[in-house]
C-alpha cells in the first residue's frame, strides 16, 4: 500500500490464498495472468515442485518471488532475507545468552526445508570454535503438540541444557510453554525466530532473550517498487545475483518497545 501510494501510475491488487496451498496459489496466479496483469510479486508455497508454473508465468508476465524464493526458476528477481545470516544473528544472541558455554537445543518443523536449513547451518556457522556443542536437532513436522513434547523430552534428558533454540515462529512459543511447565523459565535461555504474540510477550516477561525478525513489510514495499521500475525499463533495480536481501533484527528486552512501536506504526494501528 505504501508503495502504491509513492507510484501513482502503480495499482496493487493483493490476493491471499484461502487454503494456502500451491494448487490454490496456482489458480489465482493463471486468474490474473488471464487478465493481462503486468507483474505478480508471489511468496511460492512449494517453491521446489512449482518452478515449472514461475517459469511459464515468467514468459507471459514479470515475476518477482518474495520470501520464499525458487532460485532455480526463471523468475526476475528476490526480494526476502539471507536466512543463513538470519541464523548467523541467532548464533551471536544464543553466545550473549550464554557466555559460559553449554549445550544448545534445536527444534524445528522440518529440517530439509530451505530456510530451517539455512538458519541452521547459520547458527553452526556463528557458534563454530566456542564453547557451545549442538544436540542433535528435533523435529515436530509443524505439529504444535509434538513440538512442545519435543522441548519438554529434552529439559528431561538434558537438565543441563543451557539454551533452547527454535527455528520457525511457533516453535518460540511451545518452547516457553514446557519451559514453563517445567519451572525453568529464567534459569534456561530460549533463542528463537518471528513475532509471534507469545514470542514478543515473553521477551518483555525476561524469559525469552531474544528473537529473530524479518521485516515482511519492507518485502511487499521493495518488491512493488522495483516491478514498477522494471516495467519502465530500468533493470538497474535488479542485483547481479537476483536477490534484494531485507536485512533481519535481533528483538530483546532492551529493543522490545521501540520494536512493538514500529510495527502498530506499519499497521496503521
Amino acid at each position: 500500500e505504501k508503495a502504491a501510494k509513492e507510484l501513482p501510475d502503480v495499482t496493487v491488487e493483493f490476493k491471499i490464498p484461502g487454503e494456502g496451498s500451491a494448487a490454490e496459489q496456482k489458480r489465482i496466479v493463471d486468474d490474473l495472468i488471464s487478465t493481462g496483469i503486468d507483474g505478480i510479486a508471489i511468496s511460492p508455497n512449494d517453491p521446489t515442485n512449482m518452478v515449472g508454473d514461475l517459469d511459464k508465468w515468467s514468459e507471459s508476465t514479470l515475476v518477482v518471488t518474495q520470501d520464499s524464493d525458487a532460485p532455480t526458476s526463471k523468475r526476475t528477481m528476490y526480494v526476502g532475507t539471507d536466512n543463513v545470516a538470519a541464523g548467523r544473528q541467532a548464533g551471536e544472541e544464543i553466545k550473549k545468552a550464554v557466555p559460559n558455554g553449554g549445550k544448545i537445543a534445536i527444534f524445528v518443523g522440518k529440517l530439509d526445508a530451505q530456510n530451517a536449513k539455512e538458519r541452521f547451518q547459520g547458527i553452526q556457522e556463528a557458534l563454530k570454535g566456542s564453547n557451545l556443542t549442538i544436540l542433535p536437532p528435533l523435529t515436530d513436522e509443524t505439529d504444535r503438540v509434538r513440538a512442545k513434547a519435543n522441548v519438554s523430552e529434552t529439559l528431561t534428558k538434558n537438565p543441563d541444557v543451557a539454551c533452547l533454540v527454535g527455528l520457525w515462529s511457533y516453535n518460540g512459543p511451545m518452547i516457553l510453554g514446557a519451559v514453563k511447565d517445567a519451572n525453568k523459565q529464567g534459569k534456561v535461555k530460549i533463542v528463537c525466530f518471528d513475532e509471534e504474540v507469545d514470542t514478543l510477550q515473553g521477551i518483555e516477561d525476561g524469559f525469552i532473550d531474544a528473537t529473530i525478525v524479518q521485516q515482511p513489510y519492507e518485502f511487499g514495499y521493495e518488491a512493488i517498487k522495483a516491478m514498477a521500475a522494471i516495467k519502465k525499463g530500468d533493470n538497474s533495480v535488479v542485483p547481479e545475483n537476483k536477490m534484494k536481501i531485507i536485512p533481519t533484527k535481533a528483538v530483546t528486552k532492551a529493543t522490545i518497545a521501540e520494536f512493538k512501536k514500529t510495527v502498530a506504526e506499519l499497521r496503521g494501528s
